[in-house]
């Protein structure tokens, strides 16, 4: 997603009202708003099939699956995030609520637009969660998932799966995710080709 930041500042109260009436998603960074635009065919289809994957293998867990249009809530409203998917444990995260609070696992997938941000600032903010163990990023460009874990002492350890044939690991969720199940009925390959960029990793 692309973000466009306004630039009047307002409170956390009044963003959550003003996004309840609005037809385009805002995220919120500490008074500042961005809306955000569209995403890509490519996008999409990972984040469907991400939905899906994670849908299925949590079939028989309290665990819930929410996909883009949910916020997560970070230090006390002093942030508001639109992932592209995020599953809540947790039974404080009430179904009616405007954002979930507890997030378990966040995935984000890497636009060339969104990369740095999601890779800097707002792993940053995600880290502060509690309730967060392990935070996703998926490339739209290249076969590739790289998964941070938090580990004791509140260190994040990196696992890179890399080629259409590795397996990611969603080690708190006790689930393994096969990426030619998350890259399904895409071929990056043409993509890139259309693109007049690099052959992606296979």
């Amino acid at each position: 997603m692309i973000a466009i930041k306004f630039d009047d500042s307002i409170s956390p109260q009044d963003y959550l009202e003003q996004e309840r009436h609005r037809p385009i998603k805002h995220e919120y960074l500490d008074g500042e708003v961005y809306a955000m635009a569209g995403t890509t065919k490519a996008h999409n289809l990972i984040s469907l099939n991400l939905a899906i994957l994670l849908r299925s293998g949590l079939s028989h867990s309290r665990c819930q699956t929410f996909m883009a249009d949910v916020k997560v809530e970070i230090d006390h409203q002093k942030y508001y995030f639109y992932p592209d998917l995020v599953v809540t444990c947790d039974d404080d995260d009430e179904m009616n609520a405007d954002a979930i609070a507890y997030p378990k696992v966040i995935i984000e997938v890497l636009s060339a637009s969104t990369e740095s941000f999601d890779r800097g600032r707002k792993f940053q903010c995600y880290r502060t969660i509690p309730s967060l163990q392990d935070y996703i990023l998926v490339s739209s460009q290249t076969y590739l998932v790289e998964v941070f874990h938090r580990t004791q002492g509140d260190r994040w350890l990196l696992d890179t799966y890399q080629g259409i044939d590795a397996i990611a690991r969603i080690e708190s969720l006790n689930l393994d995710a096969p990426l030619a199940d998350i890259y399904a009925s895409l071929d990056l390959s043409r993509i890139a080709r259309e693109d007049g960029g690099d052959h992606p990793e296979r």
